[in-house]
């Protein structure tokens, strides 16, 4: 009998593990219950590369943020095309090749289109228009035009269109070039009478001439032998998708006074 009973014990616990167990199975397997609902994807931020030493156009500011006319036109752009973008200060030697090496996306620095350019890199439609323009100090009175400069010890910032025509004039391996990794450098070495006139872009050239009254420096405008330049956003070579959404948001800025507002702010009234 207590045998019986054993066994009747033991039966109706094997049963009840069973039952759990199966009862655990079936829970596993109900829809739904192992898989949440796929989160929504991020969206994609563009890098951006710009070199932080070309005010007004792109500086730092106190916060080390990267700020300018340039950056305020992209962000209204960003914002019109429909997209985001981080802003990482990038040395100009070099920028173009993050391009290539997937560092950054779009190049926002005061690039001037040029056709040499345009063989390895795809740009937007132009948002700045910018001519080069002379900065002479104590001594450069008789500068009064570019052909002025043969003979003289000219600074400019390497790779920029600035160095370009001034080799045009001096000659490529003139040893009257000095070469600096910034504009301000540049202008910097005039300041110490280093040499006797720069050329670089005319916004920048302007704003460090206004902004330092205390360097006495002089400007030199030729428009003879200047050629208006026009500023671009650079992407990767065949980046079409990119090119599409940044010209989209440079027309719509430029349509409902964006851009004008924003160029007031940095350089007047057009």
């Amino acid at each position: 009998m207590k045998q019986n009973r054993r066994t009747l014990l033991a039966t109706m616990l094997a049963g009840v593990f069973v039952l759990a167990g199966c009862g655990q199975k079936d829970e596993a397997a109900a829809p739904g219950a192992a898989s949440a609902p796929q989160a929504a994807a991020e969206e994609k931020v563009y890098v951006v590369g710009s070199d932080a030493a070309y005010a007004p156009f792109e500086f730092q500011n106190e916060k080390g943020e990267v700020v300018g006319f340039d950056v305020d036109v992209l962000n209204a752009v960003a914002d019109k095309g429909g997209f985001k973008v981080k802003v990482v200060n990038t040395p100009w030697e070099g920028i173009f090749a993050t391009l290539d090496q997937g560092d950054r996306d779009i190049i926002v620095s005061s690039v001037t289109i040029t056709d040499e350019r345009k063989q390895s890199m795809d740009f937007s439609e132009p948002y700045f228009e910018a001519r080069q323009l002379i900065a002479t100090g104590k001594g450069g009175e008789a500068i009064k035009s570019f052909q002025d400069l043969k003979g003289k010890k000219v600074a400019v910032q390497t790779g920029t269109t600035g160095d370009e025509v001034v080799q045009k004039l001096l000659g490529k391996t003139s040893p009257d070039i000095k070469r600096f990794e910034s504009l301000p450098l540049a202008i910097k070495e005039l300041e110490n009478g280093g040499v006797q006139a720069v050329v670089g872009d005319n916004g920048v050239v302007a704003n460090y001439v206004t902004n330092n009254p205390q360097a006495n420096l002089r400007m030199v405008e030729d428009t003879q032998s200047f050629q208006p330049e026009f500023y671009g956003m650079a992407v990767k070579k065949g980046n079409q998708e990119l090119l599409d959404k940044l010209n989209k948001g440079i027309q719509a800025i430029k349509a409902d006074g964006t851009y004008d507002k924003i160029h007031t702010q940095y350089f007047g009234s057009k």
